[in-house]
């Protein structure tokens, strides 16, 4: 049998992008998951926000997003193209408000960081965002244009990118893989999100989101077009609008393992819609899901071979940056394989800059511990985002402890 050529495993958003971008490439690629799409991917909103989603102490990461963001249109024409199939990219813009004038003052120093790295934010008076959109709340104090902030449809992305990698020749292989020596491939990525932790010492840890979707009533389109980011009495959410009447709306953050929604999170993501925008007291509520963004120590993603393997590479810990990010991972990890070059851009996000404390394996999820990042300790020691910061927003973690999306 001839060895293949890369083996990718985990088949979210990430990882059967860099099996599309490695096929065209003429390589032989396999990508190993049971369970294609049921991870992160089924709960993420899809918002592709490097602008709303700059934070305090990020400003290498918000560079990353920034480069991605900027390649997400002609990423999902070349995807719709190489499928066959739409993928819900939607071009509208984000309108982040403040419903008090608390919410508004903290969303204020927000966006003067923001303009202060040179991103695109229009501040709008309430008059102006009702001009926009009628339906927002007359409480709302204020609020912001982000008309570079864009969205996609996760559950159309994954089936678009499933197919466009089998049409370019990538293999899907259903099994997990259990430890990387398991694989025999010529270079092996990991992009198993939680899962990494386990097959290769990463400190890759759960972070819980809770989200919900509804309906707008009679099928109809929701009453609003924007992506809306908001302040509501200090509660933090965002509400994603589909074509189809659908409406996301999401999310906690929350530094757990488990998927259970809870009464309370439900409770507090729908007051805060509706205070936003009170036409979704008449909604359906179709969904309540919880699922696990892939965090690091320093919230950014680990990207690019693991010390001392040149042939296992990383592309994992997105946090709640997996959609966003996946045009710029695909095409730099591709790079990385064919070249075996790294691409300056990827320097702040080795897995190198974590210095182990403690022994762990690379890949050998049968160890007791292999699974378990909670007893190690890991130091950041070339920080690239801000570690004090559990992070809010897109759910683009996996769906469940050990495994994102993993499929094969």
């Amino acid at each position: 049998m001839t060895r293949t050529d890369v083996a990718v495993v985990g088949a979210g958003p990430i990882g059967l992008a860099i099996a599309w971008r490695c096929a065209i490439r003429g390589l032989r690629v396999e990508v190993h998951d049971p369970a294609p799409g049921s991870g992160a991917s089924a709960v993420a909103a899809g918002m592709l926000s490097p602008v709303a989603e700059a934070y305090f102490g990020e400003r290498r990461l918000t560079e990353l997003l920034v480069a991605s963001a900027a390649r997400w249109p002609g990423f999902a024409a070349e995807l719709t193209e190489a499928s066959g199939t739409e993928i819900g990219y939607r071009t509208e813009g984000t309108l982040m408000v403040g419903l008090t004038g608390d919410d508004l003052a903290e969303a204020r120093r927000l966006w003067a960081y923001q303009q202060g790295l040179g991103l695109p934010v229009t501040p709008l008076r309430p008059s102006e965002l009702r001009d926009r959109e009628p339906a927002l709340a007359p409480r709302v104090r204020g609020g912001a244009l982000a008309p570079t902030d864009h969205q996609v449809d996760p559950r159309l992305l994954v089936p678009a990118l499933r197919t466009a990698a089998r049409r370019a020749g990538a293999v899907l292989v259903p099994q997990p893989v259990r430890r990387l020596s398991d694989v025999d491939a010529g270079v092996t990525v990991v992009a198993a999100g939680c899962g990494a932790a386990a097959l290769t010492g990463l400190p890759v840890r759960p972070v819980k989101g809770q989200i919900l979707r509804l309906r707008a009533p009679g099928g109809v389109a929701p009453g609003f077009r924007h992506v809306i980011r908001g302040y509501a009495d200090g509660e933090h959410v965002y509400l994603v609008p589909r074509a189809d009447g659908e409406v996301v709306l999401g999310a906690t953050v929350e530094e757990r393992a488990d998927t259970s929604v809870t009464a309370g999170a439900v409770l507090r993501l729908l007051r805060a819609g509706v205070d936003l925008l009170p036409e979704l007291t008449e909604y359906d509520l179709v969904e309540a899901v919880a699922g696990l963004r892939p965090g690091t120590p320093d919230n950014a993603p680990i990207l690019g071979p693991l010390p001392g393997r040149p042939d296992v590479l990383a592309a994992t810990g997105h946090h709640r940056h997996g959609i966003v990010l996946t045009p710029i991972t695909a095409e730099k990890i591709a790079d990385l394989v064919t070249t075996g070059v790294p691409d300056p851009l990827l320097a702040p996000f080795g897995a190198d800059r974590f210095a182990v404390a403690s022994s762990t394996g690379t890949g050998d999820a049968a160890r007791p511990d292999a699974g378990d990042v909670s007893g190690r300790r890991f130091a950041v020691a070339s920080p690239a985002g801000d570690a004090a910061r559990p992070g809010a927003g897109d759910v683009s973690g996996p769906g469940r402890t050990t495994e994102e999306d993993l499929w094969s």
